[in-house]
């Protein structure tokens, strides 16, 4: 699950980031409004938590900005008021819900799975193809001949080819969407994390098979 994380204050900013990471959230971290309004507009997130005070675009005004774009991301607000008007303005412009500054990161992580819960409600709790198996709430890949728990990117990158069977993803995509359009990792990290796919996927005996096409991207491919 990918999150976007507005927060200008950066040594809480950093450890926010650290403690998504550990409990297998992509985080794309940035420090004022107008940033956080670009990366929403470009990347796709699964959930956005949100500073209200921050430079150049505070965050009620982005929640709005993108609630008028018809962006229905999940936004959990982080705050250090305590008054109960900027809490009920917060969720009348579209949040979902609100953390008030010192919080306890084991309260953010039941409050980030609770405002995502709806949203992913109506997917299905697990993909499959050919004889493989894939449970996004565990990320376990199983087959008929055992199964794995897949490291976070791993799992995201997988997860992306089994929800387009078939499809040709390219490499610069796997780089946007699970390590950020900014990132400075080199595009051949993919290969790299494609290789211990197929390396998983042979020791589970999957008829389903990473197919490359060269300098292009990745597919997936059911075996006859």
């Amino acid at each position: 699950m990918r999150l976007l994380l507005a927060e200008d204050e950066k040594e809480l900013s950093r450890a926010l980031t650290t403690i998504l990471e550990r409990n297998n959230y992509s985080v794309d971290a940035v420090y004022d409004g107008e940033e956080a309004l670009a990366y929403l507009n470009s990347n796709n997130y699964d959930g956005a938590i949100l500073d209200i005070m921050m430079p150049r675009m505070d965050g009620l005004t982005l929640l709005k900005t993108i609630r008028r774009q018809g962006n229905t991301i999940p936004v959990l607000f982080l705050t250090a008021k305590s008054e109960i008007d900027d809490k009920v303005e917060g969720l009348d412009a579209g949040a979902n819900d609100y953390l008030t500054k010192p919080f306890a990161a084991k309260e953010l992580l039941a409050r980030i799975r609770a405002m995502t819960r709806e949203s992913t409600a109506a997917v299905n709790s697990s993909l499959h193809m050919g004889n493989l198996s894939l449970d996004l709430a565990s990320f376990t890949l199983s087959s008929p001949s055992g199964s794995f728990r897949l490291a976070n990117k791993e799992f995201q990158m997988l997860e992306m080819l089994l929800g387009n069977p078939g499809q040709l993803i390219p490499s610069e995509r796997f780089l946007e969407r699970i390590w950020g359009y900014d990132s400075e990792v080199e595009i051949n990290v993919v290969w790299v994390y494609i290789s211990y796919l197929r390396k998983k996927l042979n020791a589970l005996d999957a008829n389903v098979q990473i197919k490359a096409a060269r300098n292009a991207g990745y597919f997936l491919e059911e075996q006859p």
